[in-house]
């Protein structure tokens, strides 16, 4: 919102006559799974960006049914959405490359990164500085692409003393996280960049994961702790830039 005038709205309340008083303004799309057909066409002719988080190009949302993460045309939607963006910005290289693949398009951006608040990058700096247990951190989750049941299987047969982190308030969540040295995750689904990772790793710990996590194949994944932590404290600045640029300062 630095030096813009932001209006923010759900997509379901982003109905034709919304869209239609707002011809002039610049667009910024993020989860449009609620946007009805006639918006997504009106939409479509003017000017936006897709702040992308997963892979709404699918049916299926889940790159992972197809060999190569690469759908078959007729699994494909939504494909006039994303061509006619000024530009489709992505989580990682990896979420960018299964993009580029199954849409064949041209306008697609990789911020390398996320956004954290400050608080939240102050509060990781604090848990990366505590001792750690010998242990393991595996997030309890009943969503199955989180896979929390292989990580476990994992850490036991492994005789890894492990914790499960249930859901809880997002403050305690991360304290409970950082608490050990370790994160074991094995997503079944390709993570685009995956928050839970990276927040590991700005807490100070290692990470036992498979190929599906876009953060592992950044370049900064290699640090932790304060280091990479600067890193996203400099992206809150990046991320901005490349919106600002795409959109002319709208």
């Amino acid at each position: 919102s630095r030096g813009h005038e932001i209006t923010k709205i759900r997509t379901p309340q982003l109905v034709p006559a919304v869209i239609n008083n707002h011809k002039e303004s610049f667009f910024i799309i993020s989860n449009f799974v609620g946007l009805a057909q006639r918006s997504k066409d009106l939409i479509k002719a003017l000017r936006y960006i897709i702040y992308e988080h997963d892979h709404k190009y699918l049916k299926t949302r889940n790159p992972a049914d197809y060999p190569d993460y690469t759908a078959p045309p007729a699994e494909i939607i939504n494909k006039e959405l994303y061509e006619n963006a000024a530009a489709v910005f992505c989580q990682s290289s990896f979420h960018q490359s299964i993009i580029e693949r199954n849409l064949d398009i041209d306008n697609i951006q990789s911020v390398g990164g996320n956004l954290w608040s400050v608080e939240a990058l102050s509060l990781l700096e604090n848990f990366a500085a505590k001792d750690k247990k010998a242990a393991c951190s595996i997030m309890s989750s009943t969503n199955w692409h989180k896979n929390t049941r292989e990580a476990i299987m994992f850490c036991q047969a492994k005789q890894m003393p492990y914790e499960l982190i249930e859901p809880c308030g997002y403050v305690e969540f991360l304290n409970r996280l950082s608490q050990n040295q370790k994160l074991v995750f094995f997503p079944k689904t390709p993570e685009t960049l995956s928050r839970i990772v990276v927040e590991s790793r700005m807490a100070g710990m290692s990470v036992l994961t498979n190929n599906r996590v876009g953060a592992t194949k950044e370049s900064w994944f290699k640090l932790k702790g304060v280091d990479l932590i600067e890193v996203m404290k400099q992206k809150r600045k990046q991320i901005p830039d490349m919106v600002e640029e795409v959109c002319g300062g709208a």
